[in-house]
């Protein structure tokens, strides 16, 4: 079987909804930011992406990520007198309390309770500056090369910081487990008592496929936030460190999100009811068609030109069966590859019987020998 490139072009990618192009980068108030994509890593747009910021409450999804290494939900702790001390928000723990976990996790993730997850740091490491030091490996474990813990709840102090970069990476990894995407996605929850608590992030079911994320605010980090959204196949991180008010924050994030789902659009990168090339099999026949076996639909950046690429043989080798698969297209956006299929056969050719080889000669024979006469 003799191989060899077919084709080489560029496709106009057929867009099935999803943003415009060239979309420019939202103004953001924010003394730091960053928005990125899960499709193809890209960081789309950032400002001081990787200065040291005090972080706030953002802190508290990698406390109770480490928390939840080492105690189930359903554990039930006692509430030191170090926790139910702590000020600003909480949810109002006592000491000598016996709380289940999953109540400390609610608290930290839901109403963003500083005794909630001070509780948890004593409740899964002994004391607070144990469980420091285990935040601080985890941070290191993780590759948030700027980031800083000296609590476990967010409130000032010094050399307690991190990054808008490490801040949507943090977050990428907590939504990797279960009980903190579920949590970050609500907008309010029930303790084991009863009690009610509110969320403190205001852009849930704002924004399209918004899943959550966890917000921030001290003297010395501002209004802070960072949140995830998924819509049709495209997945956006976005931080905003120091946003001068909650309203301003909130807007910074929504705009910062939508902007990057606005960056790609949806296209059918590789087409099942078309046919990508033609494959010669002799005798006379006609030519082979190669189709893809199924269609792709892949999220692609806007206003950038995909390229496919496209290689099958020149001439088949019989017998060829229905489905087999010939060739290949590849299908990049000039930075990565986008899609890859196989290209089969449209339809089964056998070989030919004898009688029909014996046919095929003699009528090129004729027609040499009428050649040679005209």
């Amino acid at each position: 079987m003799r191989w060899g490139l077919l084709a080489v072009a560029l496709v106009a990618a057929l867009a099935l909804g999803l943003g415009t192009a060239d979309a420019s980068a939202p103004a953001v108030q924010a003394r730091a930011f960053v928005v990125q994509s899960a499709v193809d890593g890209r960081t789309l747009a950032a400002r001081d992406a990787d200065a040291p910021r005090a972080m706030a409450s953002i802190t508290k999804l990698m406390t109770v990520l480490v928390a939840l290494e080492r105690l189930a939900l359903d554990d039930r702790v006692t509430v030191s007198p170090a926790a139910a001390r702590i000020g600003e928000s909480s949810i109002g723990l006592r000491a000598g309390q016996r709380v289940p976990v999953r109540d400390l996790v609610i608290g930290a993730l839901v109403p963003s309770a500083n005794d909630a997850a001070t509780a948890l740091a004593i409740a899964a490491s002994g004391n607070v500056p144990r469980f420091v030091q285990e935040m601080n490996r985890k941070a290191e474990a993780l590759g948030l090369t700027r980031t800083h813990y000296r609590n476990p709840h967010g409130l000032d102090e010094a050399g307690h910081v991190s990054t808008a970069a490490d801040s949507a990476a943090l977050l990428r990894a907590a939504l990797r487990v279960p009980v903190i995407r579920r949590y970050v996605g609500m907008d309010g929850a029930t303790l084991s008592d009863g009690r009610a608590v509110e969320s403190t992030d205001n852009l849930l079911g704002t924004v399209p496929g918004f899943a959550g994320g966890k917000t921030g605010h001290t003297a010395l980090a501002g209004w802070s936030q960072v949140g995830f959204a998924r819509f049709q196949g495209v997945g956006i991180t976005a931080a905003v460190l120091g946003s001068p008010t909650e309203a301003q924050r909130d807007r910074d994030l929504a705009a910062l999100l939508r902007y990057g789902l606005a960056s790609y659009r949806l296209s059918r990168v590789v087409d099942g009811n078309r046919t990508y090339a033609r494959v010669a099999v002799g005798w006379g026949r006609e030519p082979l068609a190669l189709v893809a076996p199924r269609t792709i639909v892949r999220p692609s950046p806007t206003g950038r030109a995909l390229v496919e690429r496209v290689v099958a043989p020149l001439v088949a080798t019989l017998p060829v069966r229905s489905g087999q698969r010939l060739g290949t297209v590849v299908v990049t956006d000039g930075t990565r590859v986008v899609a890859r299929s196989p290209l089969v056969a449209s339809r089964a050719e056998p070989e030919p019987t004898l009688a029909q080889e014996a046919r095929w000669v003699a009528g090129r024979s004729v027609d040499r020998l009428v050649g040679l006469v005209s």
